[in-house]
């Protein structure tokens, strides 16, 4: 089967209405043979959306448009991409319509749900001194023996490495990049149509598409749902790294410079020069902590080297 039959199946198996939809349209768009042209060519059938209106919503016809299988026959109608290989894939007992049910990207599972829950319940830890130092105190079991071998700015090095490490790998595994991807070209082509629109006056068009826009929005729901799924796990993991930081420099609060050997009280920065980890020696500019600039400076050169070095994919797909 070929890339509009697949195209097809994963329509049915997105919404089983699509089955109804595409039958609606071959059979309005005609037979599978093409008209004759003068010239010994041939004329695809076509169909326009007032010959499906009946039948098909806005959302479903612009979603047959987006992904290809109708395309513009130049300006008279659409004509379906490859009618034989849509009418396989509609005959394919393959199609299952529950697979998106159990497996649906932009679902989120009950462990996801309670990682949320987990991630919402760390967040008083950044602004609360009892719960900071429960907190810090907790992560110290596990980071403390690093912090007793290494200095300072290495061990805040090890954890932005490590953090830039499981963010890509969340990233990867969590988000559906090639349907977020299809839904930005979605929105897009419906903006560039209602522009087409209204620059040539076409009233009933623009409603049209108008209703598509809002018919799309569910769809724009879906893709931040998306987005935010890997975030709730990486809040989980990162939020204690970063309030066990907190703790140990005593920044609000949160136990006192005490936590910090003597000698390592200080970092050379490049092009900056020697600063203190904390008070008014220790921000850049009078204004950021130089050890949040420290981490997010090798938090993003290596998540970038990670990123490049396994190949993954963590923005939206499209082309």
């Amino acid at each position: 089967m070929g890339r509009t039959g697949e195209k097809a199946r994963s329509l049915v198996a997105e919404d089983p209405a699509f089955a109804e939809a595409l039958t609606v349209v071959l059979d309005r768009a005609g037979h599978t043979d093409d008209d004759p042209e003068p010239d010994g060519g041939t004329r695809p059938h076509t169909v326009q959306w007032g010959d499906v209106s009946d039948e098909l919503t806005s959302g479903q016809w612009g979603r047959l448009i987006e992904t290809g299988i109708l395309h513009d026959a130049d300006g008279d109608g659409f004509a379906v991409s490859d009618p034989a290989e849509v009418r396989e894939a509609l005959g394919d007992d393959a199609v299952d319509t529950s697979a998106t049910d159990d497996d649906d990207g932009g679902t989120w599972t009950t462990y996801d749900k309670l990682a949320a829950v987990g991630a919402v319940a760390l967040l008083p830890s950044y602004y609360f001194d009892p719960i900071r130092n429960a907190v810090g105190g907790t992560a110290d079991l596990v980071l403390g023996p690093f912090d007793a071998i290494l200095p300072f700015y290495a061990v805040i090095f090890v954890l932005s490495v490590l953090t830039g490490l499981y963010t890509v790998l969340f990233q990867s595994a969590l988000m559906d990049t090639e349907q977020m991807g299809d839904i930005q070209e979605r929105m897009s082509d419906i903006q560039e149509r209602q522009k087409d629109a209204r620059e040539r006056g076409d009233d009933a068009a623009l409603e049209r598409i108008q209703q598509e826009q809002m018919d799309a929005m569910g769809d724009q729901l879906g893709m931040f749902k998306l987005m935010f799924r890997p975030m709730v796990w990486i809040m989980l993991v990162t939020i204690p790294a970063f309030v066990w930081m907190y703790w140990k420099l005593g920044v609000h609060g949160g136990g006192g410079v005490e936590h910090i050997a003597q000698g390592e009280r200080h970092i050379v920065m490049p092009m900056i020069g020697r600063m203190a980890w904390t008070g008014a020696e220790g921000r850049i500019l009078g204004l950021l902590p130089v050890w949040l600039a420290w981490y997010f400076i090798c938090s993003f050169a290596f998540r970038l080297v990670i990123q490049k070095t396994l190949n993954l994919q963590t923005t939206p797909q499209t082309g």
